[in-house]
């Protein structure tokens, strides 16, 4: 007879118990960590567009002379491939390019992608998707095209509103972008170098993304896998509902390196509202130019930590001139909701009504304070930068310091040159290793204000310096290249 061992029928409940288990959170883990999008797909899918456009011959020269210029970065530098708007060598497009121009201007291009948002053809895209056009080219899920007229387009949010003479369209469903966090699950419809409804999926990067040369989008970052011809689609939450519009990539190749970028569709439907009433977009205007707070800023402002959008100028002749804003203010709210970044600030004044005053708080020298600011309208032409020169004056007056430079006086054809107002400030002649150095000041840069107090001249300069107490952080605003720009510089101990 055989002896019945119980530890071995204990060891094999207990491994059986583990199996089961085990199992059971697989299961439990991939139903939470892996959505099924196929509803999603089936029911929205059908309201995604494809693009295409006509466009007259021209010639290359003259086309590359339409095409935005990439801004200037240095060779090492990731943003030296910012978007390049795709496929043909001149750069023109954007998340998704054109496929190259033909050279005759008469068969379509296929460009981008679109959604229906109402039934009776109003369809979104972006404003790079259709830019110089001569025929915009809709294709619908049905295999139907049809021409678009365009509605309106604003080049600063990048969108373009389109319209199609056709009823009972499928449409999206637009949701509020403002409630979407970091983290979640995202999915993308479009046609990635004319793959008519591709679908990808990722999740949501970051947001509030501030890009160069976009001031007035906040865009979503996400991982989701975007490339050309996927611009101007709709970026779905779990949900089904639009959150974003498919805009931009980061790339160093032209393809996709997972980090991508979308209009938040609260700006998008805002832009809407606007093109449909009036067939343009206004924006508010504060008129200042701001920068980030860094921690050794922080530290020279006498701040607990870095946040705000710190005032660098104030432009002549704007809402913020007329309500009393100052260099060295450090916006913290704007119509009460908190600026942790600078790059938070230009958004929430591009969506403010004209004409409508705001409550602002600020620090001024070293105190908290709130002014009112009746808002302006965004100039067509904004570009506030003068041109200016950097070659230094021949100095009238000279002084050495603890900085570490030599400065000169500013003659009046030089002032206006560099494009300054008033009659303070003094050029950075000479500069040597030390405090001026060390906090990224340079020869040619014209020295405005140090520690809240604004330089009228070479010898005031010199005064200035001899109150300043050592072994602490103090702000110092500079004009370079027609730009202004706080630096915190520490000066020694005496």
């Amino acid at each position: 007879m055989k002896r019945f061992n119980l530890s071995n029928v204990i060891r094999v409940v207990l491994i059986t118990m583990a199996m089961v288990a085990f199992n059971s959170a697989v299961q439990a883990s991939n139903s939470r960590g892996l959505p099924d999008f196929t509803g999603l797909v089936e029911k929205y899918a059908p309201a995604v567009v494809n693009i295409s456009t006509i466009q007259k011959a021209q010639p290359k020269s003259k086309r590359s002379m339409n095409r935005q210029q990439m801004p200037d970065f240095p060779e090492d530098s990731p943003f030296g491939e910012w978007f390049k708007r795709f496929f043909d060598e001149d750069g023109q497009g954007g998340g998704g390019g054109p496929e190259g121009f033909n050279g005759h201007g008469k068969k379509p291009q296929s460009l981008g992608s679109g959604f229906v948002i109402s039934a009776d053809g109003y369809i979104l895209t972006n404003n790079h998707v259709i830019e110089d056009a001569d025929k915009i080219i809709v294709r619908l899920s049905d295999r139907r095209e049809l021409e678009a007229e365009l509605v309106g387009r604003d080049e600063r949010s990048d969108l373009a509103l389109l319209r199609v003479k056709a009823d009972h369209l499928p449409v999206v469903k637009i949701g509020n972008s403002s409630k979407l966090k970091p983290g979640e699950w995202v999915l993308a419809i479009g046609s990635p170098f004319g793959f008519d409804y591709s679908v990808t999926a990722g999740i949501v990067s970051a947001k509030g993304r501030s890009l160069p040369r976009e001031n007035y989008v906040p865009f979503i970052q996400t991982d989701v896998a975007i490339n050309p011809g996927n611009s101007g689609g709709p970026l779905f939450n779990l949900d089904g509902e639009v959150i974003g519009i498919n805009s931009q990539i980061y790339s160093r190749t032209g393809g996709y390196m997972g980090v991508s970028f979308a209009i938040p569709i609260d700006i998008v439907m805002n832009v809407v509202d606007q093109l449909k009433e009036d067939g343009l977009v206004t924006r508010g205007w504060l008129g200042v130019l701001i920068q980030d707070v860094t921690r050794d800023l922080a530290e020279s402002f006498n701040m607990e930590k870095p946040q705000g959008a710190l005032v660098a100028r104030v432009l002549p002749d704007s809402p913020a001139e007329d309500a009393g804003f100052q260099v060295g203010d450090i916006v913290t709210q704007f119509n009460h909701h908190e600026i942790i970044h600078s790059s938070d600030l230009p958004p929430m004044v591009g969506i403010t009504p004209i004409n409508k005053s705001i409550p602002v708080e600020i620090i001024r020298k070293g105190k908290l304070t709130e002014i009112k600011v009746k808002i302006g309208e965004l100039p067509k032409e904004d570009d506030v930068r003068a041109s200016s020169s950097t070659s230094p004056a021949e100095p009238e007056t000279t002084t050495s310091n603890r900085m570490g430079v030599t400065v000169v006086n500013i003659p009046e054809e030089q002032r206006k040159r560099f494009g300054i107002n008033g009659e303070g400030g003094v050029v950075v002649q000479q500069i040597k290793a030390g405090p001026a150095s060390d906090a990224g000041i340079r020869r040619g840069d014209i020295l405005l204000m140090i520690n809240n107090i604004d330089i009228k001249d070479a010898d005031h300069f010199k005064e200035v310096m001899k109150k300043q107490s050592g072994d602490k952080s103090v702000p110092v605003l500079v004009h370079r290249r027609g730009s202004p720009i706080f630096l915190a510089m520490r000066l020694p101990k005496d």
